[in-house]
C-alpha cells in the first residue's frame, strides 16, 4: 500500500496555508460560488487563513448513535429501537470487497493523499470550468468523514442539519482543517473503519453493518463483490440509487463502482465484468424499530422500560440528558420480563378476552421480595388501528396509562384490614355490618374529620348479606359495610399512611382522599400499583418498588461499559405478624369465598375479588409467597357497564370479580409458575365464630366493591337494616351513630361486587 502523503512535519495551519490558494478556489468550486477575480481569490484567502487559526483544533468524534437492543431476562430479544439504525463494526469485521469499493469510487487516491488532494482539486477545477458549472467535487474521505460527524452532532434539529451542510466556503475551511487534524491523529484505516461506520446507505440504515443487514439480510464480513459495489454506490444519493425502489438505476451505480474497481485495479475486468451481470439478488429485512415491533406479546413493557429510562435521574439529571443518552443508543438492556411469565399473560388473555369486545383487560404480574416485573399484558395491542391502541392500561398515567387507572372496588379492601391490624384489632373482629346503612360520621382523618354532609349510603350486595359478621367471613364474603364500619372505627389516617408505604397511589399520581368510600376502591389505581401491594402480603410485609431493568451495557468506542440502573428498594409496610394474618384470610377468599374460580389448585394461593359500581370495573388480584399478580377487566372509557355482555365469546349476565378476571389470573399464574417451587404461606389460627350465633345464608357472589368516585349512583331508601337472620348483634368498638344501623334516605351509590 503506497505510503501517504504528510504534511511534511509543518502545523496544520502550515499546511492550510499551503493549499489554501487551491482548497479555497476548490471550496469555492464546490459550493458553487463564482470568484471571477484573482484579487477576490487572494482576499478570500487572506481572510479565511486569519479564520482557520480561530477554529478550535480539539475536533473530537461523535459518539455514534446506535440501535439499542432491549432483551427479556434469558437474553432473548424483546425489540430494538434506534433514532438511527447502526450498529458500529471494527474494519476487520466489514468485507475487504467493501473496503476496496467505498475506495476507489469515492476516493481512489485515498492511500495517496493526505487530508486534501491537491490532484483531485485541480482535477475538479478543470472540470468544472470546461462545464461552466459545478459538475465534480474535490472532497476526500476525510473531508467527507468530518461533514458526517457535523451531520451527527447536528442530531434530527433542521437547522443544525442546514449548518452541517450549508455550502459555504467558511464551511469548507472548517471541514479541511478538521481533516487535516484526523488524517495525523486516527491514520487511513481508523478514518475509513469511521467513515464506513457513519455514513447513511438509505432505507434507515446508517453504517455498512445495518446496511448489509437491510438490502442482504446478512453482516457486512459477508459481502461479495457486487454486494459491496451496490452499496457503495449508494453513498452518493441513497434516494437515487435506492435498489429497492428502482432496481435498475442501482444496477447501473452498481457496474459504475465495479468499472471504476478495475480501472485502479482492485478487481480483473472479467471479474467486473462477471459482477456486473450479476442480478441484485436482495433479500431485504424490514426495519423492525421501536416497541411496535416487540416480541411476545411485550409492545407495552417495552414503552413501559423506555419511560423508566427517560423518567429516572439515574440516567441523567435532566429530561434532555436523560432523552440525548437514548438517542444516542447502543445499549443492550437487559430487563426483568420473563419469557415464560409473558407467554403464560399473553395466553391467558387471549383465551378470555378478544380484541374487538367493547372491554379490554390488562394483567401484570411481579415477583415479591424484588419487585421485579415479570409479565405485562393486555388484550389491545399496541399500534394506532381499529382496537389498537397506545396507552399501557397497567401502568400510571405519567408511565404511559391512559388515565387515572381505574376503580379497584374490594381489592382494596385487604388494605384496611392491614391497616386495622397494625393498630391492634383482632382478627376475630366483629361489626354490626348491616345490608343497609348510612356512612358513619364524623369520622377521623389525618386532618379535619371527614362528615357525612351529604346523607351518602350504601349498601350489600344482596339483602342476605346482613351482619354481624367477623373478618374472616367479611372478607370471605366481600361485604360493604363491614369495612365501612372498620374505617370509621380506626380511622382513615392509619389506612392512607398503610397505602402511603404501600405506594398505593391513584393512576394520576395523586395521593388517596380521606374519606371512607375508599376502603370500597373508589378511587382509580393501576394493576401494577396494585400487583406490587399485594406483592407486600406474599413477602410477609417487605415492600419493595416494582422495577424493569437489571442492567444495561453500553458500547462505547468498540468497548462495552456497564450503566448504573434503577434498584428495587425494600421496605417493611407492616409487620410479619399482619401479612401472615391478611394471608390467611385471602387465602379463605379463594378456598370458600368470591375468589374459588380463581383458585389453584396445587400450591398456596391467596387473593381478592372486585367490582366497581353499575360493573364498570371488575378485579382479581392475587400471590402466591413468589409471585403476584393483578387483572384488570373494564372499558378503558369508563363507558360500558358489564351487564349481558359477551367477552370473549362467553355471555355474562352480570360480570363479577371473581368471574372474569379470576380465570385470567388462575391461568396466567397457572403457566408462569409451571417448573417454579411451590412454597407456603405462614398461616395464623383464626377461631372460626361459634355456629350458634351466625346464621347468614349462601356466600353468595361477589359483594360489594366500589362505587363511582362521587358515590352518584342508585338511590337506596331507607328502609330498616336487619340486625341479622338470628345472629345476635355485638357492641362494636366506637359507637353508632345515629342512622347507622337503620338506612337513611339519599344519594348514594350501591356498591356492586
Amino acid at each position: 500500500m503506497p505510503k501517504k502523503l504528510s504534511g511534511g512535519g509543518l502545523s496544520p495551519t502550515q499546511q492550510a496555508a499551503k493549499f489554501l490558494g487551491v482548497s479555497v478556489l476548490a471550496g469555492a468550486v464546490m459550493a458553487g460560488i463564482a470568484l471571477p477575480a484573482a484579487g477576490a481569490l487572494g482576499l478570500a484567502a487572506k481572510g479565511s487563513v486569519q479564520g482557520f487559526d480561530e477554529i478550535p483544533d480539539n475536533l473530537k468524534s461523535p459518539a455514534l448513535s446506535q440501535r439499542t437492543t432491549i432483551l427479556d431476562n434469558q437474553g432473548g430479544q424483546i425489540a430494538t429501537v434506534y433514532s438511527r439504525d447502526r450498529t458500529v463494526v471494527d474494519l476487520k469485521s466489514i468485507s475487504p470487497y467493501m473496503q476496496k469499493a467505498i475506495v476507489a469510487i469515492e476516493d481512489s487516491r485515498f492511500y495517496q493523499h493526505g487530508a486534501v488532494d491537491l490532484k483531485g482539486i485541480l482535477r475538479a477545477v478543470n472540470q468544472n470550468a470546461q462545464n461552466g458549472g459545478v459538475a465534480q467535487g474535490a472532497s476526500t474521505l476525510t473531508q467527507q468523514l468530518v461533514k458526517n460527524y457535523f451531520v451527527e452532532e447536528a442530531g434530527d434539529d433542521p437547522t443544525k442539519v442546514a449548518q452541517a451542510t450549508q455550502q459555504t466556503l467558511g464551511r469548507k475551511i472548517r471541514e479541511l482543517k478538521y481533516a487535516i487534524q484526523l488524517e495525523e491523529k486516527l491514520g487511513k484505516k481508523k478514518i475509513l473503519e469511521n467513515y464506513l461506520n457513519i455514513t447513511f446507505f438509505g432505507e434507515q440504515a446508517y453504517g455498512v453493518e445495518a446496511a448489509a443487514q437491510r438490502y442482504f439480510s446478512k453482516p457486512a464480513k459477508d459481502l461479495n463483490l457486487q454486494q459491496s459495489a451496490l452499496l457503495a454506490g449508494i453513498v452518493q444519493s441513497p434516494s437515487r440509487y435506492d435498489p429497492v425502489n428502482d432496481e435498475a438505476e442501482a444496477i447501473k451505480r452498481r457496474n459504475t463502482v465495479l468499472q471504476r474497481m478495475a480501472e485502479v485495479h482492485d478487481i480483473s475486468p472479467q471479474e467486473a465484468d462477471a459482477a456486473q451481470n450479476a442480478k441484485l439478488d436482495l433479500k431485504v429485512s424490514e426495519p423492525k424499530n421501536g416497541c411496535i415491533t416487540a416480541v411476545k406479546g411485550a409492545s407495552f413493557f417495552c414503552r413501559y422500560v423506555e419511560n423508566v429510562f427517560l423518567t429516572d435521574p439515574v440516567f441523567g439529571k435532566t429530561k434532555e440528558e436523560r432523552a440525548k443518552l437514548w438517542n444516542q443508543g447502543g445499549l443492550t438492556i437487559r430487563t426483568t420480563l420473563d419469557p415464560q411469565s409473558q407467554k403464560s399473560v399473553q395466553d391467558s388473555i387471549k383465551s378470555h378476552v378478544n380484541k374487538s369486545d367493547s372491554v379490554a383487560t390488562a394483567a401484570t404480574l411481579v415477583e415479591p421480595g424484588t419487585g421485579k416485573i415479570v409479565g405485562m399484558g393486555q388484550s389491545r395491542p399496541y399500534g394506532y388501528g381499529k382496537n389498537e391502541t397506545e396507552y399501557n392500561y397497567s401502568v400510571d398515567r405519567d408511565m404511559g396509562g391512559s388515565n387515572f387507572g381505574f376503580p379497584t372496588g374490594s381489592t382494596f379492601k385487604p388494605f384496611v384490614a392491614a391497616a386495622a391490624l397494625e393498630q391492634g384489632l383482632p382478627p376475630t373482629q366483629e361489626y354490626p355490618a348491616p345490608y343497609k346503612m348510612s356512612y358513619p360520621s364524623p369520622v377521623q382523618t389525618c386532618g379535619k374529620p371527614w362528615t357525612n354532609q351529604q346523607n351518602e349510603t350504601l349498601s350489600n350486595e344482596s339483602e342476605s348479606e346482613d351482619g354481624p359478621y367477623p373478618l374472616k367471613t367479611a372478607m370471605a364474603k366481600s361485604v360493604n359495610t363491614y369495612f365501612v364500619q372498620m374505617i370509621s372505627d380506626i380511622g382513615i389516617c392509619p389506612v392512607v399512611k398503610l397505602t402511603d408505604k404501600l405506594h398505593v397511589v391513584q393512576g394520576n399520581g395523586d395521593k388517596l382522599p380521606e374519606v371512607p368510600a375508599i376502603t370500597l376502591g373508589s378511587k382509580g389505581i393501576a394493576p401494577l400499583t396494585m400487583a406490587s401491594a399485594y406483592a407486600t402480603f406474599a413477602s410477609r410485609g417487605m415492600y419493595c418498588t416494582p422495577i424493569a431493568i437489571e442492567s444495561i451495557t453500553q458500547q462505547v468506542d468498540g468497548k462495552q461499559k456497564s450503566l448504573e440502573v434503577p434498584k428495587s428498594t425494600c421496605t417493611r409496610a407492616m409487620s410479619e405478624k399482619t401479612a401472615d394474618t391478611v394471608n390467611t384470610l385471602l387465602s379463605g377468599v379463594i378456598d370458600s369465598g368470591t375468589g374459588q374460580q380463581a383458585g389453584l389448585s396445587d400450591r398456596a394461593n391467596a387473593g381478592k375479588t372486585g367490582t366497581t359500581d353499575e360493573r364498570r370495573n371488575a378485579w382479581f388480584v392475587g400471590y402466591t409467597p413468589n409471585l403476584a399478580g393483578a387483572v384488570w377487566v373494564g372499558s378503558p372509557k369508563q363507558n360500558v357497564k358489564m351487564t349481558n355482555i359477551n367477552i370473549g365469546g362467553v355471555y355474562h349476565s352480570l360480570v363479577y370479580g371473581g368471574e372474569v378476571p379470576g380465570p385470567i389470573w388462575k391461568d396466567a399464574m397457572t403457566g408462569a409458575l409451571v417448573g417454579k417451587d411451590s412454597p407456603s404461606f405462614n398461616m395464623i389460627d383464626i377461631p372460626d365464630p361459634e355456629p350458634e350465633d351466625r346464621d347468614h345464608g349462601d356466600d353468595g357472589d361477589d359483594h360489594g366493591d366500589g362505587g363511582d368516585d362521587d358515590h352518584q349512583g342508585n338511590t337506596i331508601d331507607g328502609n330498616n337494616g336487619s340486625n341479622g337472620n338470628g345472629g345476635k348483634l355485638p357492641t362494636p368498638s366506637f359507637s353508632i351513630p345515629q342512622g347507622f344501623i337503620q338506612g337513611q334516605n339519599g344519594t348514594g351509590g350501591r356498591h356492586h361486587g
